[in-house]
């Protein structure tokens, strides 16, 4: 279970979250949603350990760790981010293998096996040597789920992930989150505009609301 308690963020003299508190359980799909500006991709960037947080914890399963720091939180949050961030001059076995290899200090035949596993159930097979910029935005952002779940986090957060594709690209990415709960029980944490996405594929919606300079809602 991951619980965030007083979670404050400021920019300046600007709050962006004011001790917001949040608790997700193991294998819920958690949808963020809200107005531009409420702090939505904020929440996750602290969440990931990509921004700093003023003041509050992070706890997973009732021990608090520090997303900013890779000991406390490698295994525990992997994100799929907006523009995918793939390495253009790697190959998408490369993309995958290159963190576990890194950080897990997986050897490269058990860091290919997982990746090779990962992209048959991502259906890309035949892709593995393929670089990002022969491959579709779908084909893409499925790299990037692979290259995250490669380095095998308990929970995944993806950062708008049904912004720059097609009606029918979207589907894709609402089967794939569905199959992860359903074959990994995997925890999953969805910052969106899409409404309508949220509710097809969330088991808990949360509400992040804009804040004045004085934090007030």
């Amino acid at each position: 279970m991951l619980e965030l308690k007083n979670i404050t963020k400021n920019f300046g003299k600007k709050i962006i979250l004011n001790q917001l508190n949040l608790t997700i359980t193991n294998g819920q799909i958690l949808a963020i949603v809200g107005p531009s500006g409420a702090g939505k991709t904020t929440l996750l960037r602290c969440l990931s350990g990509l921004e700093p947080i003023n003041s509050g914890q992070f706890l997973w399963d009732g021990k608090t760790f520090n997303p900013a720091n890779p000991a406390d939180s490698k295994q525990i949050i992997g994100v799929v981010f907006q523009d995918y961030q793939l390495f253009p001059n790697l190959t998408v076995l490369e993309n995958i293998t290159l963190a576990p290899t890194l950080v897990l200090k997986e050897d490269q035949a058990t860091a290919k096996g997982q990746a090779t596993k990962l992209l048959q159930k991502l259906n890309l097979i035949g892709k593995n040597n393929l670089y990002p910029s022969q491959l579709s935005g779908g084909q893409q952002q499925r790299v990037a789920i692979a290259r995250a779940l490669a380095m095998k986090p308990q929970i995944l957060c993806y950062d708008e992930p049904t912004s720059a594709l097609d009606p029918a690209l979207r589907g894709t990415v609402a089967e794939i989150i569905l199959n992860l709960q359903k074959e990994e029980q995997m925890t999953q944490i969805i910052v969106t505009h899409d409404l309508d996405f949220a509710q097809e594929v969330a088991d808990k919606i949360f509400t992040v609301e804009a804040l004045d300079q004085k934090g007030v809602k």
